[in-house]
């Protein structure tokens, strides 16, 4: 199972308007272990960013003149994500952008080239409804260290989203059991599975005489009523 959490970074709110990725990071979850392969790419959009976005991620256009365009980097993304389950917060927002990116080469859609995806926003959503769910909020609620998110950055965001995830869905670690070994279970003759023998703990002297004791204070105070007594005497 190839899980790959990406994240992304843009000049607005809109490809429709517009605006571009400036940075996209992916990183690769193999059987819910991450195996410390990632993507990471700064972008040069080639265009404005706007205010409200570069107070959110920190990033200029000044940094990004000399970083490549996405698509001298659209290859190796896609070889990166191909054929993997990519898991998103908020995925609308970046799988638009990236369809967005894509179409201006004439190349086909995100999803078509990757398993599936999840929304973890949306999963979120439907585990901790009426709370909030955003990134900083879920890390908190599962104890992710995010105390180095002083900005958004698609890397570190994308690197939390993985560890958030895996506490999200902790019960499916359940479901990775290796078939392949079972445990070997041997039969008796019959075909029956083997009963296990039992143990017959014995009283030592001094409880059995404890117990004797207890039963004589017992029958003492009812009046000859004690029932133990009466089964043995029967």
């Amino acid at each position: 199972m190839r899980q790959i959490f990406l994240d992304t970074e843009t000049t607005g709110l809109s490809p429709a308007l517009g605006h571009r990725i400036i940075e996209v990071a992916a990183v690769e979850m193999v059987n819910r272990r991450l195996t410390g392969n990632h993507f990471h790419c700064y972008l040069n959009p080639e265009r404005e960013i706007d205010a409200g976005a570069q107070q959110v991620h920190g990033i200029t256009l000044e940094f990004l003149q000399d970083k490549p365009r996405f698509a001298d980097v659209a290859r190796e993304f896609i070889e990166f994500v191909q054929g993997g389950e990519l898991i998103i917060h908020n995925a609308p927002f970046d799988v638009g952008f990236l369809n967005h990116e894509l179409s201006l080469m004439s190349q086909a859609a995100i999803d078509s080239v990757c398993a599936s995806v999840i929304d973890t926003l949306k999963l979120a959503k439907e585990l901790h409804p009426g709370q909030k769910n955003n990134l900083d909020a879920l890390c908190k609620r599962y104890a992710v260290d995010n105390s180095n998110r002083t900005l958004h950055g698609a890397l570190l965001d994308a690197e939390l989203l993985a560890d958030v995830y895996i506490a999200m869905t902790r019960g499916q670690d359940s479901l990775l059991i290796d078939v392949n070994e079972p445990d070997e279970i041997i039969m008796d003759a019959s075909g029956a599975l083997p009963k296990a023998p039992l143990r017959v703990v014995r009283a030592s002297e001094e409880e059995l005489a404890a117990h004797a004791a207890l039963l004589a204070d017992i029958d003492k105070e009812s009046k000859g009523a004690c029932v133990w007594n009466q089964a043995e005497a029967g």
